[in-house]
Formats: structure tokens, C-alpha cells, sequence
């Protein structure tokens, strides 16, 4: 078998594995979006009581449109949920709500992993959309510069990729701390919170996967038509 079939299986094994990542985190969020929490509290609910409670007053919530569309933004220091997180009050609502105030979190104590994710941000914005046109031109002129340049560009995205692994681990590590402690779930609930959390950390697990087989390939391809 050659080096490029076996990469060629490899990927559609990380392929297979995302798909499969994406079926699990909603199936998760939909079993527990089904339970509801001990104490009653919304996404909304326990968002703003963990912001309050770590100085993050001046921080807004806003509902937004979209299934697990939730997230922080921190430029304009607002947390976005999603309608089913922002005003349900099941577990799966107050750990995905939860888990993106440890973002907010992490932007506040200036988490390494985080800001180092915000700085490339830009750079990995315009070198992941040129990319493939750039490794597709290389191909098709049997060009090396643009190849190879192809492959830079595209590396700079499985960076990305995989710095966003700790951020997002952190981020929820930070989130199930702070939910037991102050007692937004109980400690029966603590492992299905963890459920939750754990399902939807999977999906970058499987994306940078992919991604880092990808990159793999195409230095193995560009390496053996150098030879």
C-alpha cells in the first residue's frame, strides 16, 4: 500500500470520526436538554449569576438564532446562546451556557492558549481561504512554489485547530468547577454535565484530526514529487 492510500484512509477515518462527533454532541444536548436541573436555573440563569459572580458584570448575554450556535465574542465582550440554552433550564442548557463563560473567563485571567488563538485568528482567517486555491494550482501546473506555499498557508489553519483544543478543554474544566462549587448542579449531576461538555469537546478533537492528516498528506505528496 502507498504512503498517499494509506493517509487516503486514514482521513476518511477522520471523516468518518467528525460526522460521527457532530451526531454525538447533539444527541447529547437533546438526551439532556430533556432533564431538568436541580435548581430550576436557565442558560440565561446560570450565565449571568457565574459572569456576576467572577467580576464579568459588564459583560452582556444576547439569544441568538441557530442550534448550538452559542459563543463569546470577545471583541464586543457579549455571550451569545442559542434559544434552546438561553431560556431552557436542563442540564444540557446550563453546561453549554456555563462552558462559554469560561470563555469570558479565560479572556479575563488573559489565558495564554486564548490569546494566542485571538492574535492568529487574522492570519489564519486569510491564509485558510487561499490555501486551497494555491495547493490546487499547484497540482494542476505542477508547480512546487505554489505547493508548497499551499501547504504553509494551510498549516497555519491545523495550528489553529489544534490551539483551540486546550482553550475549549479549559473552558469547560473551568465551567464544571464552578457549577459544583457554587452549586448551580448538584454533585449527582456533575456527570452528566461532564456528558455534555465532553461530547461537544469531541468535535474539535475530530476537526483537528482531520486537519493534522490532511497536512500530512499534502507534505508527503509535495515531498515525493520533489523526489
Amino acid at each position: 500500500m502507498s504512503i498517499n492510500a494509506f493517509f487516503w484512509i486514514l482521513i476518511i477515518f477522520a471523516f468518518g470520526l467528525t460526522i460521527w462527533a457532530q451526531f454525538r454532541v447533539k444527541g447529547t444536548f437533546k438526551k439532556y436538554s430533556q432533564v431538568p436541573n436541580a435548581r430550576g436555573l436557565t442558560g440565561y440563569e446560570a450565565a449571568r449569576h457565574m459572569l456576576d459572580s467572577n467580576g464579568l458584570q459588564d459583560v452582556r448575554i444576547e439569544v441568538v438564532r441557530g442550534s448550538l450556535s452559542d459563543h463569546y465574542d470577545p471583541i464586543h465582550r457579549v455571550v451569545r446562546l442559542s434559544e434552546d440554552v438561553y431560556y431552557q433550564n436542563s442540564i444540557s442548557a446550563v453546561s453549554v451556557a456555563c462552558h462559554e463563560i469560561g470563555h469570558a473567563i479565560q479572556h479575563k485571567t488573559h489565558y495564554p492558549m486564548l490569546a494566542l488563538r485571538h492574535r492568529i485568528f487574522p492570519v489564519v482567517n486569510f491564509t485558510s481561504g487561499i490555501a486551497p486555491f494555491l495547493i490546487i494550482a499547484g497540482a494542476i501546473f505542477s508547480s512546487f512554489s505554489l505547493l508548497g506555499l499551499g501547504i504553509i498557508f494551510f498549516s497555519a489553519a491545523v495550528v489553529f485547530q489544534l490551539v483551540t483544543l486546550p482553550v475549549e478543554f479549559n473552558a469547560s474544566n473551568r465551567a464544571r468547577d464552578i457549577m459544583v462549587a457554587e452549586g448551580y448542579v448538584t454533585n449527582e449531576e456533575e456527570r452528566s454535565v461532564g456528558k455534555v461538555l465532553n461530547a461537544a469537546a469531541l468535535t474539535y478533537v475530530a476537526t483537528a484530526l482531520l486537519s493534522v492528516l490532511e497536512l500530512l498528506r499534502l507534505v508527503f505528496m509535495f515531498a515525493g514529487n520533489r523526489d
